[in-house]
Formats: structure tokens, C-alpha cells, sequence
């Protein structure tokens, strides 16, 4: 909601206000109490153990350089170790009942003119870090420059990348100034900024691999820690921000532990044995054959699964353009024919999936159909540089429920690979020049995923391309993603209800030799960064629907990816000690608004 107009003849139109919705307005007026899906009374107490897997050898969750364990904090919504100026604006701080809007934090209110050309916050002035000193307006411009500099992760400056300039008009006042108009979408990603203390890392290297906590604003901070191992948060009584509507019935533990374990399995054995306290199961076959254990028997362990309205990542194959063997479309698509979904969500998953046919899936972002007008507006300019079947056919991964089905698309695929110049020759395709086999490494990080592999493997084995299957571990990994050293590997990009600037970092040109960004496929299409554009100034739902749908079409057809599966619920196991609200978040786990039971007497 739109709290006021500055009348000064210098700020006219300009708006004042204490949130930002991308579109229409924020669900929560001014003196809105608390969000709808928390208990506000909520007792708070007591402590949870949580499973996080692999290792990390960093605090510094913004740099590129080593592992932090943020990655599983943000994974259960407990919290921005470093307070946001604004909250509900990211993947992991999506408010959980609307989609792109953020409510001001650490600002008191932002200003900016109907032309979206700058932004002003106010920096509330009961802000602070936990050594007590004030957060004020040169730690916020201080934050946007080490976080738009190389020693920080790309996705920070992939995010701030539309801004021109930052300056503090005073103690308690910044602006951002941006290098075009009419993005809203600009506002709510400065908000995004996580706000550090200059005079740590005045005295800190920022860029190092650190094993020396900052000081924090959040509602928690480290309590203890040994690298690699575990990770102790404590709630922090006098937290600053306790009484603000935003965090009213959230952060309700008084103590986190992350343990960590290197080893799935090991770390299931671990909850099976009550050390750590809930467990999120990602591998369908465990939750339909894993949990026949004495737990789950006697009501100590609930196993549940709960439907949410959270729009799913990109999962998918990533095929490394990069390399040689991925550069013509025809043998990504060859290789996408041989994936076999239906056998292997029988036989692997238990039928417990739905397939993606889309990068967007359980979206309304997500492409369907033919295109619709608005979509046909924005692909008509590039007709010439797309593929005609894009404007007439309906995109669709073939359907394996018969073994003709497989052979039928056995023979597309053979027929794609020679027009694309391969020989099969000796029950193997190579080229017809070198004789070099076609041939492709397939890297993992999950041991578990290699029963989905094998069979793949096997059905491109029939057409004669030879595959390895290389399994690193979580360290490893990260490094040959950031360094794109791999062939084929799999991962996820998170998705929101309302994509944006992130889909830069995924698709854009512009990434594509930008060591850690998300840009794993190498995509340097200037279609795909058209698109981004309209997505990013979209000025409307209608707009950006049709915007992302338009990038979702050209996405596929172009054989970038081969998306995977999706779920419309979360799978949980949890000791039965939890209460929850009772009415949950339909966009988000919320687990931290959650409690413990014993609380309740």
C-alpha cells in the first residue's frame, strides 16, 4: 500500500512507503501486526538438532571461494545470518503468502519516483549488528561494494547489476541510483542486499575462505562451530528487530545445531537414532520403503507430506555447450529422446513424480499449449532464429509407455545424430573425420542418483554413445561446476512465483564465462537475452507471464537442458515434538515459525 505523496515541488510524485509489491500492492498494510500464516504467540525455547550433508570450511556465505553452511540455513528458512534492507524478496525469504514483495527491515521506508530511476531507504535507526554498533547508511553502501566486487559470488552482482551508483545522503539515509528506468523490479533486488559491517571487513580480507564469524544483525548468531563438522546458532534475546511485524511467531528456538555427515545414508541412520530432530526426503524410493523402523511405529516420528503452492526449481541434465559434442542442437535433442521418465519413475521412484515439461514447472510461468498472442509478439522479431516447429507444435517429451515407444524414438535419435555428421560404425557412433567415439562424462555429487544414470546410460549405450559416470564429493563438485569442468552433471536452479533478475545469472550471454555462475549449459543466444530483457521490465503479471513463457519455448526447443521431474508436496519426517500454525504458508515450509510442543504446557 502507497502510504504517501512528498508534495515538495523538488520530490514530487516521488512515493513513500514501508513495503513493495512487483505488482498491484503489498497483502500487509503500514500497521499490519504479523503475516497471516504465524502463530504470533508462539512460544519460544528449547533447542533442534538439523541434518545438513557434505562439509564447509567458510562463514562467508557471499564469496566464491569454499563451502559455507548457508546453503542448508537458508534450506530451512531459519534465517539471514546478515539482515536484508528489506525481507520477502529472495528465493529463501519469498514472504510466504505472496509472491516478489518485500517489507522494509532494515529500512524504515523507501522513496523512489514513479519512473523507478532511484531508490532512497531510511535506515531504521533501532538497526543493529550484535557487537551493538548501529547499521547506518555507509555499512549499506560498504555491502554493495564488496558484493558487486570479484571477490564476491557472481550472483550477487548479477543481481545488483542495474545499478549505477550508491551513496549515503547521510548517516541514515542511502540511494541507489540505476542505469535505466521503468524497472520496478530494480527496487526489490537492492532490497535483497545484505547488510555487513564496514569496520569488520575493513580490518577482514573479504575474499578469503574464513573461518572467523562477522559480526551478524539477524536473530541469530554462532555460537559454536568446528569447520566441517557442526554449526551451533543461539537466538539472540535483545535481537533488535524482535518486535517487528515481520518476524512476530518466527525464530522460535533458542538453539540450532547443524551436524554435518558426508553421507546420506549415514545421516538418515542418524534420525532413524533420534540424533538429529527432522528429516526432508528427496529420494522417493526411501519414503516408500525406508521408514519401517520403530519410530514410525510407536508416534515418535511423524512421516508427512504436505502440499504447497512453491513453484519447483530447474532440475534438470545440464549439457555443457562448452564442450564440442553439445554444440548442434540435433545431438542434444538425439540425447534427450533416450531418457526413459516413465520406466524410470515405475521402477526407480514409485510413480511418484510428475514430469517438467517445462524450466517453470508447477508454475503458471511455465510454457504450454502453442503461443498465445502476448508470447507470439515477443518470438515474432526473432522467427528466423528459432526453430519453425516452436510457432506450430506444442513442445512435449515423448511418452515411453511401451517398448515400441523406445525404439520408435531410438530411430529419431540415430536419424538426428547423422544428420549431424556421426557415423555409427562397430555398434558405435564417431566422427567421420577423427574417428573419436562420441563420448560424454555424466557428474554427480549423489551416490543415490546413479540408478537413475545407469539406464540412461544403457539406452544411449543402443545408439551408440558411450557414457561415464564420475561421482565427486560436495567440495569437488561445487569446484568443477564453478570452473564448468564437467560434460552433462545435474542440478537445480531455484525458481520464484515471479522470475526476474535471476534469470540472468541462469541464461544470459552475458554469464557464460563468468567462473560460479548459474549458467552451467554455456547459453550465448541473443534470443534467450532478449527475452531476460522483457522479463526484467515486464510492467506487468500479464506481461511477465507471457515474457517467461516466450524464454520457456525457446529454452526447450533449443535442447539447452533435459528437465527432470517435480513434486507438489514436501516430504517430511520430524520427531514428534513440533506444533505448527494453523495456517501454514501455502509458498513456503515456514519451518521457522514452527515450535516446540512441550512449550505449549
Amino acid at each position: 500500500m502507497l502510504l504517501a505523496l512528498i508534495s515538495r515541488p523538488s520530490l514530487a510524485d516521488v512515493m513513500v512507503s514501508h513495503a513493495l509489491a512487483l505488482y498491484d500492492e503489498p497483502k500487509y498494510a503500514k500497521n499490519f501486526e504479523h503475516f497471516d500464516y504465524v502463530n504470533p504467540k508462539a512460544p519460544k525455547g528449547g533447542k533442534i538438532t538439523l541434518p545438513a550433508l557434505g562439509s564447509f570450511d567458510t562463514l562467508n556465505p557471499y564469496v566464491l571461494k569454499g563451502i559455507s553452511p548457508s546453503t542448508f540455513i537458508w534450506l530451512y528458512g531459519i534465517t539471514e545470518l546478515n539482515e536484508t534492507l528489506m525481507v520477502g524478496t529472495g528465493f529463501y525469504l519469498e514472504s510466504g503468502d505472496e509472491p516478489q514483495t518485500a517489507y522494509c527491515l532494515v529500512c524504515e521506508w523507501l522513496e523512489y519516483p514513479p519512473d523507478y530511476s532511484w531508490v532512497i531507504f531510511q535506515i531504521n535507526r533501532a538497526a543493529r549488528f550484535h557487537d551493538g554498533t548501529p547499521i547506518t547508511a555507509d555499512d549499506v553502501v560498504h555491502s554493495f561494494q564488496l558484493l558487486t566486487s570479484n571477490e564476491a559470488h557472481p550472483t550477487y552482482l548479477n543481481n545488483m547489476i542495474a545499478v549505477d551508483s550508491v551513496e549515503a545522503l547521510s548517516d541514515y539515509r542511502v540511494r541507489f541510483t540505476f542505469k535505466t528506468t521503468g524497472e520496478r523490479s530494480n527496487l526489490l533486488r537492492v532490497g535483497e542486499l545484505p547488510v555487513m559491517s564496514k569496520k569488520h571487513w575493513t580490518s577482514h580480507t573479504f575474499g578469503r575462505s574464513s573461518g572467523t564469524p562477522q559480526p551478524l544483525s539477524g536473530p541469530y548468531k554462532v555460537k559454536d562451530f568446528v569447520l566441517g563438522n557442526y554449526l551451533v546458532l543461539e537466538r539472540v534475546p535483545d535481537f533488535w528487530a524482535k518486535d517487528h511485524p515481520v518476524y512476530q511467531g518466527m525464530f522460535n528456538y533458542d538453539e540450532v545445531r547443524f551436524d554435518f555427515y558426508r553421507d546420506r545414508t549415514v545421516a538418515f541412520e542418524a534420525f532413524k537414532s533420534g540424533a538429529v530432530d527432522l528429516w526432508m526426503e528427496n529420494v522417493s524410493k526411501n519414503w516408500a520403503t525406508a521408514y519401517d523402523f520403530p519410530g514410525i511405529k510407536n508416534g515418535t516420528i511423524k512421516k508427512v507430506e504436505l502440499p504447497h503452492s512453491i513453484p519447483s526449481g530447474t532440475q534438470a541434465f545440464f549439457l555443457n555447450m562448452r564442450r564440442d559434442v553439445f554444440k548442434d542442437v540435433r545431438v542434444r535433442q538425439a540425447i534427450s529422446l533416450m531418457f526413459d521418465f516413465q520406466w524410470t519413475n515405475r521402477n526407480i521412484f514409485s510413480d511418484a513424480y510428475t514430469r517438467s515439461q517445462s524450466h517453470y514447472p508447477n508454475s503458471v510461468m511455465g510454457s504450454r499449449g502453442l503461443p498465445s498472442a502476448a508470447e507470439l509478439a515477443l518470438l515474432e522479431p526473432f522467427r528466423d532464429q528459432l526453430p519453425a516447429k516452436l510457432f506450430t507444435q506444442a513442445f512435449t517429451f515423448p511418452v515411453y509407455d511401451s517398448p515400441s515407444a523406445l525404439r520408435s524414438n531410438m530411430r529419431v535419435a540415430m536419424q538426428l545424430l547423422k544428420d549431424a555428421g556421426w557415423v555409427y560404425r562397430d555398434q558405435r557412433l564417431v566422427h567421420p573425420t577423427t574417428g573419436k567415439p562420441l563420448r560424454f562424462e555424466m557428474l554427480i555429487n549423489s551416490p543415490s542418483f546413479q540408478r537413475v544414470l545407469l539406464p540412461y546410460s544403457k539406452n544411449l549405450a543402443k545408439i551408440g554413445i558411450e557414457t561415464d559416470i564420475r561421482i565427486v564429493d560436495r567440495a569437488q563438485y561445487k569446484v568443477r561446476l564453478d570452473d564448468f569442468d564437467f560434460d552433462m552433471t545435474v542440478f537445480v536452479l531455484p525458481q520464484s512465483a515471479s522470475p526476474g533478475q535471476e534469470q540472468r545469472l541462469y541464461f544470459h550471454s552475458s554469464q557464460a564465462a563468468v567462473r560460479g555462475s548459474k549458467n552451467l549449459s554455456g547459453i550465448q543466444d541473443p534470443v534467450v537475452d532478449a527475452l531476460i530483457r522483457n522479463i526484467t521490465s515486464a510492467a506487468t503479471q500479464d506481461d511477465l507471464i507471457a515474457a517467461v513463457r516466450a524464454l520457456d519455448r525457446v529454452l526447450l526447443w533449443n535442447y539447452y537442458t533435459i528437465p527432470h521431474w517435480h513434486l507438489r508436496y514436501h516430504r517430511l519426517a520430524y520427531k514428534n515434538i513440533f506444533s505448527q500454525p494453523p495456517n501454514p504458508a501455502a509458498m513456503s515450509l515456514a519451518f521457522q515459525s514452527w515450535w516446540l510442543s512441550d512449550l505449549d504446557k
